[in-house]
């Protein structure tokens, strides 16, 4: 098991409120940008995503990887972020 990262565990550890998407883990400011130029500017609105996938990891990590074009360890560290979140806050 991997170690999360500092963002990872800011992430998760309060509401989400109006987080940018960059607040993700996982998602710098490239991916970012991507993801805002394709209607996702905030993090729960890619929060959103996740649980239209029914937070399934392989939907959600294709459709990040379709949508800003993220490689694995980027979809990994923003799906176990999402996850992480869903569990302590739904």
């Amino acid at each position: 098991m991997s170690s999360t990262s500092q963002k990872h565990k800011e992430f998760v550890a309060e509401p989400m409120g109006e987080k940018p998407v960059t607040a993700l883990a996982g998602i710098g400011e490239a991916l970012g940008g991507r993801l805002e130029s394709n209607g996702f500017d905030k993090a729960y609105v890619v929060l959103g995503q996740f649980l239209v996938l029914k937070k399934e990891e392989e939907l959600f990590r294709d459709w990040l990887k379709d949508t800003c074009g993220a490689n694995s360890k980027q979809q990994k560290d923003c799906f176990s972020c999402l996850k992480e979140w869903c569990d302590s806050f739904l």
